[in-house]
């Protein structure tokens, strides 16, 4: 396996992380460079229930990892926040069942209650490498695209031909 070389860099827009694998001999030009990206996602639940927090988590991370090619080995981190008024199910508990995962730092918190916040709420963060060419897709399921409309359509599947 090849060498890492990594740089950092931080502007005004954050912190921004590059990793570019390195053949052992020296520098691969074909080698891509991946950038270390925050995924967000959320969805709701309909009952506070095992069943209805593991299928709604398990439709989210689903969706997370085809939309961006996710490869568990490229996955840092998972935090997850669920509101107060969830309680049934651990929802890393569901992620760590998924192939690969059983290595990823997983970590559940429960969402700040704020008056008037959309109830029955799960929110993921992931901290991923991802190619630098390749945009990130953040997922919002079923209520939960009220949180960020703007990215809310992201989610929706490409109409097939």
């Amino acid at each position: 396996m090849g060498r890492i070389a990594a740089a950092a860099w931080s502007g005004v827009a954050g912190l921004v992380f590059l990793l570019t694998p390195l053949a052992a001999a020296g520098s691969d030009p074909s080698a891509a460079t991946l950038r270390l990206v925050g995924l967000r996602g959320a969805t709701t639940v309909k009952a506070n229930t095992r069943e209805a927090m593991a299928t709604a988590v398990a439709a989210l991370m689903a969706q997370l990892i085809q939309r961006n090619q996710l490869d568990p080995d490229r996955v840092v981190s998972a935090t997850f926040t669920a509101t107060s008024d969830l309680d049934a199910l651990f929802p890393a508990a569901v992620a760590r069942r998924l192939p690969g995962w059983d290595a990823v730092a997983l970590l559940d918190m429960q969402q700040l209650a704020v008056r008037g916040d959309l109830p029955r709420c799960i929110r993921v963060l992931l901290l991923v490498w991802l190619p630098s060419t390749q945009a990130p897709r953040h997922i919002y399921l079923g209520e939960a695209a009220r949180l960020r409309p703007d990215l809310a359509s992201q989610t929706q599947e490409p109409p097939r031909r």
